[in-house]
């Protein structure tokens, strides 16, 4: 999703793109500015204090790799971040997923058009419509018609809220799910679908996802820091996540949905990755990479296509095919220009809901601007009666397809939107709550009798209102 949408919890993603492959491209000079730039550009993001938040970026053009870091480990720790600093890197773990999708069809062990069913148990019952089964290919273009998440999923722990969430009660929500539009009508980002391609392919290979992309990816390219499962010396060197309050934040564990978010790595490793995609070294994994980036489906906006996992985007003829990612304590981003033959890295150990793509693309692009960095406000919690929070629960209209519903448990007051986890909401008022994981606010009005008619989500300076339904 764009972060111009009215998705407030979503992770910013988008993209376009135009043209052939990367590999075909002649080397041209690299927008990518200077060191001293890009520092000066990291440091007006974190600030001048230390609070144990830093980005490191890696570059890569016709002159070789270089990376440029700010910041430290944690608040904790004040060894500062450089190449092998290692991060959550989130959905960016969806192009390895489709890469290994590519190989796969590459070695004639899959076919794009295969239905995921031939790869499952045959007691799921995969959801199907007008006679059409969804296949790998539906999986990996987020065309398929599955939900961004399951309405089975609800973590016991919202602050690692995948890890409880099982096979079978992924198995079960396929098999009781009604499709509602036709499979391959509509791009919708969705961690069920490549999570599921993740599984299905894991299956196919007879080993877990771990093990599948290392073998398959990571060995190939000489990636020895990215995986799932972090080495006693990866994890001396694994920067602590924040919320976007600063607070530290446990890592997540995806064991499931692997193949939708579940890899780490650093800035490094990354490198390797975009200069094989880009043709600056020689990798069985080419034809592959082309593969992957050889078809453009509409994604939503008018400068987003989507691609085999990645996403492109393209503004006044020129194209970036990019990811980013995001979990509980991390933002990040990689994306390359096949025209000037540049690559970026940027890994953020700091959860916001802007992220650092824009740094990404105006790396690689100096026409995209940088987001102005908003202070965060500080929020006091305070005591309410509970008893007048009932009149606030109910489902409130964000947008045409995004509903915000705000529930009750106990003293407790949850919002959840569509398609996502539900997060705990605090009193700084009667009236006026705000969220630990994001910087956010939900402010409610009521009618002259008392009932409230609106939810506002105040977000990224702007002033989202929904309206009550019940």
């Amino acid at each position: 999703m764009s972060s111009r949408t009215a998705f407030p919890f979503l992770l910013a993603i988008g993209g376009m793109l135009r043209g052939t492959a990367a590999f075909s491209q002649a080397p041209a000079e690299s927008p990518v500015p200077t060191d001293a730039e890009i520092r000066r550009i990291l440091a007006d993001r974190i600030g001048g204090e230390n609070l144990g938040v830093g980005i490191v970026v890696g570059v890569i053009d016709a002159k070789g790799r270089r990376v440029v870091a700010y910041g430290s480990l944690a608040k904790d720790d004040k060894r500062p971040l450089n190449g092998d600093t290692v991060f959550e890197i989130g959905s960016m773990t969806k192009v390895f997923t489709s890469l290994v999708l590519m190989d796969m069809v590459q070695k004639g062990e899959v076919a794009l058009t295969d239905p995921v069913s031939k790869y499952l148990p045959a007691s799921v019952k995969m959801p199907e419509r007008n006679g059409r089964k969804i296949t790998l290919q539906d999986l990996s273009t987020q065309s398929s018609g599955l939900p961004r998440m399951p309405s089975n999923f609800n973590p016991k722990d919202a602050g690692n809220p995948y890890a409880d969430y099982s096979v079978e009660q992924m198995y079960a929500f396929l098999s009781s799910y009604q499709l509602t539009r036709d499979i391959g009508e509509k791009y919708e980002y969705s961690n069920l679908a490549v999570g599921l391609l993740g599984h299905a392919l894991s299956r196919r290979a007879g080993m877990d996802y771990e093990a599948m992309v290392r073998s398959r990816i990571c060995e190939p390219l000489g990636m020895n820091n990215t995986r799932v499962t972090l080495t006693p010396e990866m994890k001396a060197r694994l920067a602590t996540g924040h919320s976007a309050t600063l607070n530290p934040v446990a890592n997540w564990d995806i064991p499931t949905l692997a193949g939708a978010r579940a890899l780490r790595s650093n800035a490094n490793d990354l490198l390797i990755f975009i200069a094989a995609n880009l043709g600056y070294t020689k990798t069985p994994l080419a034809a592959a990479m082309a593969a992957e980036v050889s078809i453009r489906r509409p994604a939503g906006a008018p400068d987003m296509e989507i691609a085999y996992g990645w996403h492109v985007q393209t503004k006044e003829g020129r194209s970036i095919i990019w990811h980013n990612g995001g979990t509980g304590g991390y933002r990040t981003y990689m994306g390359y220009d096949p025209k000037s033959r540049a690559g970026v890295v940027v890994l953020s150990n700091l959860s916001t809901a802007a992220g650092p793509d824009d740094i990404g693309r105006h790396l690689l692009d100096a026409s995209y601007p940088l987001v102005k960095a908003q202070p965060l406000k500080e929020h006091k919690e305070v005591t309410v009666d509970t008893k007048s929070c009932d009149g606030l629960v109910g489902n409130y209209q964000l947008a045409p397809n995004a509903i915000l519903a705000i529930s009750r448990e106990g003293d407790q007051l949850f919002v959840q939107l569509t398609g996502q986890q539900k997060f705990p909401m605090f009193p700084e008022g009667e009236l006026a709550f705000f969220l630990k994981v994001v910087d956010a606010q939900i402010i409610f009005d009521v009618d002259p009798q008392g009932k409230t008619t609106q939810a506002v989500l105040h977000q990224n300076g702007r002033d989202m209102p929904a309206k009550r339904l019940d």
